[in-house]
């Protein structure tokens, strides 16, 4: 813990000195933990900064992809612990969806994959590597509904892996197994799918609503949200996920090697 404010401080310096954008020195780290370590790694480096004891909720059991809100919050998918935790930028639990270690069938959750949070509040969950389907809640966290199913038709999924949500409300989720990603409308109802992949795994929308998709090629393709494809390019073996920054770089999780890779543009 001491290190890790170390290096917090060193970030707030180079704010300070406008090296870089604003941003929650602690939230920049977490981030890089996502995009750099394995599961097993990020879980020990959280459990060390939040401190409860393993096992009580606010304590990660197997954290799976991680997520900002625009709220500052912090949602993780404790993914072995059916869980969905969102925390305050110094690691306060605020919020946990789903029973502890209690799996249910496509209800929430099992072993629930990842969190976006849309324009209106409302949190959507990935429901993920046991279940089939999307879940979405109030902003307080009530279950609102759930769409989806198993199988491969329209607005069914095998592994819906990762998921984000444009600006004007689109959900755009990751459906792994079916080497494709769908497209939604706020509410659910299938709009669109865009193929053309191998086991789609990160999904990341930018300001500019800019739709960055990583799959295993490896390749890392570049779209706009009504599915126009502007760039393509190959990267490493098994990227995880994709991120960007204020500054237009793009970051991806590299799992084999367990470090992260950074572009920049040319």
């Amino acid at each position: 813990k001491q290190l890790v404010d170390e290096k917090a401080a060193v970030i707030e310096g180079c704010i300070a000195h406008g090296r870089i954008a604003p941003v929650h020195p602690h939230h920049l780290i977490f981030s890089i933990w996502s995009l750099t370590q394995h599961y097993a790694d990020f879980d020990t480096q959280v459990q060390v900064i939040l401190g409860p004891d393993r096992g009580s909720e606010g304590r990660f059991e197997d954290a799976h992809h991680i997520y900002i809100g625009p709220d500052d919050g912090v949602y993780l998918a404790d993914r072995d612990a059916h869980q969905i935790l969102k925390c305050s930028t110094d690691g306060e639990l605020l919020m946990s969806l789903g029973a502890r270690y209690k799996a249910a069938m496509q209800a929430p959750f099992n072993h629930p994959s990842d969190t976006a949070v849309a324009p209106s509040g409302k949190i959507y969950v990935s429901d993920g590597y046991g279940n089939s389907c999307i879940h979405r809640f109030t902003t307080t966290g009530e279950h609102i509904d759930t769409f989806g199913s198993p199988g491969s038709g329209p607005g069914q999924f095998r592994v819906p892996h990762s998921l984000r949500v444009a600006k004007d409300g689109r959900v755009y989720v990751c459906d792994r197994e079916n080497h494709r990603v769908q497209v939604f409308s706020p509410d659910g109802q299938f709009l669109d799918q865009w193929t053309d992949f191998k086991f789609p795994m990160g999904i990341h929308i930018d300001d500019n609503q800019i739709v960055y998709v990583t799959d295993q090629v490896p390749r890392l393709s570049i779209y706009t949200l009504d599915g126009e494809l502007l760039a393509r390019g190959r990267t490493f073996e098994n990227c995880h996920n994709v991120y960007t920054d204020s500054r237009g770089y793009i970051y991806g999780v590299d799992t084999a090697n367990q470090r992260g890779h950074k572009f920049a543009k040319v």
